[in-house]
C-alpha cells in the first residue's frame, strides 16, 4: 500500500485562497470608492 496525499485538499485550498483574496479586493475597492466620494462632497462644499 502506498500512502498518497490526497490532491482535493490543495483544491480546496486554492479555491479558499481565492476566495478570501477576492473579498479581501472588493473590500478595499469599496472603501477605497467611499472615501473618493467623501473627498468629492468635501471639495463640492456639500
Amino acid at each position: 500500500m502506498r500512502e498518497a496525499l490526497d490532491q482535493m485538499l490543495f483544491v480546496y485550498a486554492a479555491y479558499g485562497v481565492t476566495i478570501i483574496g477576492t473579498l479581501g479586493l472588493v473590500a478595499q475597492s469599496w472603501l477605497s470608492m467611499r472615501r473618493a466620494e467623501a473627498r468629492r462632497d468635501r471639495a463640492k462644499g456639500k
